[in-house]
């Protein structure tokens, strides 16, 4: 299969109204006594060092800033920032630490993103000048993926295990997002049978913040990426204030890792059908 690139963006938009949730605490545990911010925590230390140069990646997860001037990525492992009109990538992260998935805050001084520094996949806020790196969650056995940010920069969503959890930046336990009643089945909208075991990947917020689009698996099966005869997920549409999900048809294959453009008009997503991964883009207005 020749490897294709998959790239996705990701823009502000307007202010958010938030349910209720923990009051943040001290949860958030930050590292600003280090001398040297983008040095990681691991106790694992190298026995070689190799340097190269190189202006080609791939399996890249990249972010760009709200003014459009700046692009954010992840590479074997560290974070960079390289200027939209292209340069020389500047480091924010370096060391043993498996650092990705950045994504900028609304006002575009800070990244989130997921690291294993501390031991375990968790989500970690990081300000651009490195001077404060924060560890938002501090789980042992769960993985997070998918970091974003709400509009208004208070909270930071991210997948965890099957569900999607939201945290407020000063720390607390999280709310679960689209959680089902006790005792119920999780059916999803369109599909014929229930799934009792649903997944999220990835959340977005379009032009309407009441809208939360995230990437829900649509079958129980665990073995949908590599089954081109099992759509996977389905980009669905999360109302926040009645709680329901709504389907948003995608067609071919699976869909994945859903952004909306800054005027509302046009999603984009990842998609897998046949064996190879690539983008969608829809308008929305015309379907």
């Amino acid at each position: 299969m020749r490897p294709i690139r998959l790239l996705a963006l990701a823009f502000a938009a307007a202010p958010l109204a938030l349910p209720a949730q923990d009051a943040p605490n001290a949860g958030a545990r930050r590292d600003t006594a280090r001398a040297n911010p983008i040095q990681e925590g691991l106790p694992l230390k190298p026995e070689r060092t190799i340097r190269f140069t190189t202006d080609v990646g791939s399996w890249l997860s990249l972010d760009v800033s709200p003014d459009g001037q700046t692009i954010v990525f992840d590479h074997l492992g560290d974070l960079f920032t390289i200027p939209i009109t292209g340069g020389k990538a500047t480091p924010l992260t370096r060391g043993m630490a498996m650092d990705a998935q950045p994504r900028f805050s609304p006002d575009g001084k800070r990244i989130a993103f997921v690291s294993d520094r501390g031991g375990a996949a968790n989500l970690w806020i990081l300000s651009l000048d490195k001077k404060d790196t924060v560890q938002l969650t501090r789980e042992r056995t769960q993985s997070f993926d998918s970091p974003e940010w709400t509009p208004d920069g208070k909270y930071i969503l991210g997948s965890r295990g099957n569900n999607l959890m939201m945290y407020h930046v000063e720390g607390g336990s999280g709310v679960q997002i689209g959680a089902p009643p006790p005792n119920a089945p999780a059916a999803v909208a369109g599909r014929g049978n229930a799934v009792t075991n649903p997944r999220f990947i990835g959340a977005a917020f379009g032009k309407d913040s009441r809208y939360l689009w995230v990437s829900r698996r649509n079958t129980n099966s665990q073995w949908e990426y590599n089954d081109p005869f099992l759509n996977g997920y389905d980009i669905q549409v999360y109302d926040r204030e009645t709680g329901t999900f709504s389907l948003r048809a995608t067609r071919f294959g699976s869909a994945f890792r859903p952004t909306l453009s800054p005027d509302g008009k046009w999603l984009v997503y990842g998609t897998r059908q046949d064996q190879q991964t690539g983008l969608r883009l829809r308008d929305l207005e015309s379907g």
